[in-house]
């Protein structure tokens, strides 16, 4: 008996409307099944391939002389491939395999970066599938330069070893500028809903505790032990009741007046502008102070905040908090129940800090982005940014340029 024919039909030439309306009504005439179909276009040139299969009722010859004509109608170029059963069976069984989104991020990109990259993801046994470019569009006189560039790759294939990719494209990202990141693609991928940020150095330009402390005269001490504990040389409870106890006596209107000078990070209003519009839920979870959260959450819309509270009498600080200390295993714990509380699996959300005492939290977010942070954070984090601002997170979640409000 006679088998299907499986024929893999190119199409490529000057991009029009109703080309490919075109091309499939003339395959519709044969009764031909799409078994996959795949299109792009760069600078108005169209490339389009088509797989089908021609049920044996269908001559072959009419039917392709018929599609050439079509073509020649449209001024497109068309070519057929003939594909065996046994290839197409291996392709469908390929179908299996894990994808991975590699997001390649700067503020502009050139071949050399395109090079690098690609050349580590082939090296590591992987296959580009698709390249999709996020950023806007750069005129010649770049009157309209975006302020970043982003191009993802659609990757198939599973690496001998994740580490070593990941530790490759951390060594791109240090020599060339640029920040590269790795992602499962996935249905939790496409559905992240909460996005949680450390305060201090994440979300605003300061360590708030150390802004007091200089209002206070403590600066150069409280500094050095802010800093030892954030490349994690101190434990953070211990570290938070030494700098709290220099600050003891200063005035608590002293809170408002820090807080009026500190700014927020590049890209930090725009990013937490679109992800509301997109109906992420915004959690503030810091081993800094309620206060300050609860401005940014006035000034941000920020859903949730979770932070210590200084403790205050006769207006002045006594150099303690109220309550219990929100240290590395706080805000792990605070992030699973906000998680749970609004209904979603830890993969659907996003925790993006700078020290470390934010790795607990990174490491149980589906995306854990360590942001301008210390070595030893990059490294224990799954993601990091180093190179632009916060607003390059919704790259991450594949959010073009296009889709958003500057």
């Amino acid at each position: 008996m006679q088998q299907p024919e499986i024929i893999l039909i190119r199409v490529s030439g000057d991009d029009k409307p109703g080309l490919t309306a075109a091309i499939t009504a003339e395959l519709a005439k044969f009764k031909a099944d799409i078994l996959d179909i795949g299109q792009s276009v760069i600078h108005d040139s169209l490339t389009l391939g088509i797989l089908v299969r021609v049920p044996t009722t269908a001559e072959s010859t009419p039917f392709l002389k018929d599609l050439l004509f079509c073509a020649h109608k449209l001024g497109v170029n068309l070519s057929f491939t003939p594909v065996d059963a046994g290839n197409y069976e291996n392709w469908v069984d390929a179908q299996g395999k894990q994808r991975r989104i590699v997001t390649l991020l700067a503020r502009s990109l050139n071949a050399e970066h395109i090079a690098a990259v690609t050349g580590v993801i082939a090296q590591n046994g992987l296959n580009i599938d698709i390249i999709n470019r996020l950023s806007g569009r750069t005129s010649l006189d770049g009157s309209n330069a975006p302020r970043m560039a982003c191009v993802e790759f659609s990757v198939r294939g599973t690496p001998a070893d994740l580490t070593t990719l990941k530790s490759e494209f951390l060594a791109i990202s240090a020599d060339m500028g640029v920040d590269i990141a790795i992602q499962e693609d996935n249905a939790f991928r496409r559905n992240r809903r909460l996005v949680a940020f450390d305060m201090d150095s994440t979300l605003i330009a300061a360590e708030v505790i150390d802004e007091l402390a200089k209002a206070a005269g403590v600066g150069a001490q409280v500094s050095a032990i802010t800093e030892s504990a954030m490349r994690g040389e101190i434990d953070f409870k211990e570290s938070l009741r030494r700098r709290l106890l220099l600050l003891k006596g200063l005035p608590a209107a002293t809170l408002a007046e820090v807080a009026q000078r500190i700014p927020l990070n590049d890209g930090a209003e725009r990013l937490i502008t679109n992800l509301k519009r997109f109906g992420y839920k915004i959690a503030i979870i810091s081993g800094g102070f309620t206060y300050f959260g609860n401005r940014l959450k006035d000034r941000l819309g920020i859903d949730y905040v979770f932070a210590n509270e200084l403790e205050i009498a006769n207006g002045l600080l006594t150099g303690g908090v109220v309550g219990e200390i929100v240290d590395a295993a706080k805000k792990a714990e605070v992030l699973r129940m906000i998680a749970e509380k609004e209904g979603l699996s830890l993969e659907q959300v996003i925790a993006v800090g700078d020290g470390a005492n934010d790795l607990p939290m990174l490491g149980i977010a589906g995306l854990g982005i360590a942001y301008h942070a210390k070595p030893v954070v990059k490294k224990g984090a799954g993601h990091s940014i180093s190179t632009l601002g916060l607003d390059s997170i919704l790259y991450l979640v594949g959010v073009r340029d296009r889709d958003t409000l500057s």
